[in-house]
């Protein structure tokens, strides 16, 4: 009998440490300005046409050392024209973005975990006709990404034009002439024939190989990048000169020139991808490490993107992992999640990546809202709720269901939110990266959003303000905060 007690006492003693891992000493609360998140809210209409000029003087005056490549990074509020009547509007059209790009970088994540080619999906012979794919196409990754932009070169001379940077896409590509079908952008459409340095890669190219939709006409290599809602770009797969902030240059790039694009880029002329795969940017130059801070959302400022910066020392850092199934996303190894520095009663298990490569934490740069398994969200959510009792609520507003009508505040303190990794470090949030402005009335959101999927996603509106490195070399994350 003493021996069985003793046997549950043990066991509880193990299931308590696995959801309860004491947390260092730290504050329970964070100060929320209610006053300032809002003026931001009216702040955003305010950019007009002289707001894209002004940027475009940031890029040509800005140079790169020889050991650091480095782009200028723009939110998309600074290269958009005021369509939307009012922030409301503004934010549900996010939303609807936003749950666009997630639903790509799912189904992606879906066919290869069951090992299923793009390709199957439909007959060859139709996929690349680049005068046949004309029908209409609605936002999907490229276009539910299209939130940070940079201006570069491409081409030589260069042709300077606005891309979108993606870290959970490989393949860069940019809109070419002719245009069997292209969509508006802020600059002109890219002339190959102007260009020194475009090359046409071979079919035989390991590049070509590297594709996963491909085809061969006339032994030149011809490219297609779909995603999950349909949307693609289509084209010849080529080699060209990648010039950044009028100085530094890269050249042999492999790049996309679409002949036949479909979206919603808001002027972008195409994609710059991050990813982890062998065609993306940082992999083609051999990068290191590459970072980025994201500048508020609501914001014209800007910041960079380097490549081969170091990192800062006193950043939080957390263990990178790779999917052996996909090798485009970025795996955190996420243990737990925190609020009011008590951890959720949820299992590690509930972030870990699989070996058959489903589950698990991705960083992402296109999605906005940090996506969760709905067990695991449903007790972040108790528990905030938990946590802000002394405070009015408000009606849900499209994918968020926690909301609160802060109107009449200046400020609110309200539960932290921390992250907690397999190495011991964690990564505290600041307030207003995670209860947002949905409306110039007063009602804020909480920033996070259920999914039925096993694929945790950490997104935007959670790593603004902060510079995030890619250590590739050392298979680190690293957060840092305030180092814009």
């Amino acid at each position: 009998m003493a021996k069985t007690a003793l046997f549950f006492f043990s066991f509880s003693l193990i299931i308590s440490s696995i959801f309860s891992r004491t947390l260092p000493p730290s504050s329970a609360t964070n100060v929320l300005d209610v006053t300032s998140s809002l003026q931001k809210t009216l702040d955003v209409f305010t950019v007009d046409s002289q707001a894209t000029k002004s940027l475009e003087n940031q890029e040509t005056s800005f140079s790169s050392s020889s050991s650091l490549l480095s782009l200028k990074l723009h939110s998309r509020v600074g290269l958009r024209k005021a369509s939307d009547i009012d922030y409301k509007a503004l934010t549900l059209a996010r939303l609807g973005r936003d749950s666009a790009r997630v639903n790509s970088l799912q189904t992606r994540l879906d066919l290869a975990v069951h090992g299923i080619s793009k390709a199957d999906l439909k007959p060859m012979e139709t996929q690349l006709d680049v005068e046949a794919m004309d029908g209409p196409v609605i936002s999907g990754t490229s276009q539910g990404s299209g939130e940070y932009f940079s201006r570069v070169g491409i081409g030589r001379p260069p042709s300077q034009v606005y891309m979108v940077l993606d870290s959970g896409s490989d393949v860069n590509w940019v809109q070419c002439a002719p245009c069997s079908d292209c969509y508006q952008q802020a600059d002109p459409i890219f002339q190959p024939a102007s260009s020194s340095s475009f090359s046409r890669l071979t079919c035989e190219a390991q590049q070509c190989k590297s594709l996963d939709e491909s085809e061969c006409r006339n032994n030149t290599c011809l490219y297609q990048v779909s995603y999950g809602d349909g949307s693609y770009t289509v084209g010849d797969f080529v080699t060209e000169t990648i010039t950044f902030g009028g100085s530094a240059a890269v050249n042999n790039i492999a790049i996309g020139c679409g002949h036949n694009n479909e979206g919603l880029f808001v002027g972008a002329a195409g994609l710059i991808g991050l990813g982890g795969g062998p065609l993306s940017f940082p992999s083609q130059i051999k990068a290191k490490s590459f970072s980025y801070c994201l500048v508020d959302r609501d914001s014209d400022a800007s910041s960079t993107l380097d490549f081969d910066s170091v990192v800062p020392a006193d950043a939080v850092t957390a263990p990178l992992l790779q999917n052996p199934k996909l090798d485009t996303f970025y795996y955190l190894d996420l243990t737990g999640i925190s609020v009011a520095g008590e951890l959720l009663p949820v299992p590690p298990s509930n972030f870990k990546l699989a070996d058959n490569g489903e589950g698990g934490v991705i960083i992402d740069s296109g999605t906005a809202v940090t996506r969760l398994p709905t067990e695991t969200y449903n007790a972040l959510r108790d528990a905030f709720v938990k946590g802000t009792k002394n405070l009015p609520s408000a009606n849900g507003v499209a994918l968020f269901d926690t909301c609160f009508a802060l109107g009449s505040r200046k400020s609110v303190e309200v539960p932290t939110v921390s992250f907690h990794f397999s190495n011991g470090k964690d990564l505290s949030l600041a307030a207003k990266n995670y209860l947002i402005p949905v409306d110039s009335t007063g009602t804020f959101c909480f920033a996070f959003a259920p999914t039925s999927s096993t694929l945790s996603i950490i997104g935007n509106v959670q790593q603004q303000g902060t510079r995030v490195s890619y250590d590739i070399a050392h298979s680190l994350i690293a957060f840092s905060s305030n180092k814009c």
